[in-house]
């Protein structure tokens, strides 16, 4: 694109990414658990289906919004163009919002496509300290990556190098990488493999933010104070999109 898009449709294209995350998540759950009882099978067939369907998602949306689909993402680009080329509060306000509703969404979504229940809330208990250091670490992990892959002039690689990183952090971490408040929330909202019970959420939530905060540290640790234009997280959109693709 050579111009920024209108925030209206910046908004409705996380709404439409998180949602699509979402199914995708879900979805794949649903059927490893269709096609076999071992468990280990089950998240290797989720990580799997996540894997590609994130990379799809960043490639063909990211031109459009950034392709953030994550409440965090949005914060640490607001917090890298803070100086004045990130997005601004109006912008944060609205994306947040379109990517918890999106993820929701996605939730009913993958119930409707597999015949379950539309909105079942989850019975799935994840609460206790060794999966919240698991949240802190792949969350950290994840914003020291998209802020990282800017600062170094990589943010091209973004589809396939933030799809890699969550498949591999599915399987090093005790939490299997959530890293992503919107998607937890959504993921309360089916009471299948993929989900998670309401009362665990805000531990979740409360450790992805930690996990906001201290890959920023990171951040600041590993490659200093320069900045990029926010329009390089997670890959370059808008107007600076020619600038950041020629280098």
């Amino acid at each position: 694109m050579s111009a920024t898009a209108p925030l209206g449709r910046r908004a409705a294209v996380e709404f439409t990414g998180s949602g699509a995350l979402v199914a995708v998540v879900v979805g794949s759950g649903i059927q490893a658990s269709k096609l076999s009882q071992d468990v280990g099978l089950q998240l290797l067939a989720n990580s799997l289906a996540t894997v590609f369907g994130l990379g799809v998602l960043i490639a063909l949306l990211g031109p459009v919004s950034g392709a953030h689909f994550n409440p965090v993402v949005t914060l640490a680009a607001w917090w890298a163009g803070r100086r004045g080329d990130g997005p601004t509060a109006r912008e944060v306000a609205a994306y947040v919002p379109a990517q918890v509703a999106g993820a929701i969404g996605g939730a009913v979504l993958a119930d409707a496509m597999f015949a379950e229940p539309l909105v079942r809330l989850s019975a799935h208990t994840r609460s206790a300290p060794h999966l919240w250091l698991g949240e802190v670490v792949a969350t950290a992990g994840l914003v020291l990556l998209v802020l990282g892959l800017a600062r170094v002039g990589r943010a091209h690689l973004a589809p396939v190098a933030v799809a890699s990183y969550i498949g591999a952090a599915y399987w090093f971490t005790s939490s299997t990488s959530f890293a992503n408040p919107a998607v937890t929330i959504g993921r309360a909202f089916t009471d299948t493999f993929a989900g998670i019970a309401p009362a665990s959420v805000p531990g979740f939530v409360v450790a992805q933010l930690v996990g906001l905060v201290v890959g920023c540290a990171l951040v600041l640790a590993l490659f200093g104070r320069s900045a990029p234009a926010a329009e390089d997280i997670v890959i370059p959109h808008g107007e600076h999109q020619s600038a950041s693709t020629g280098r």
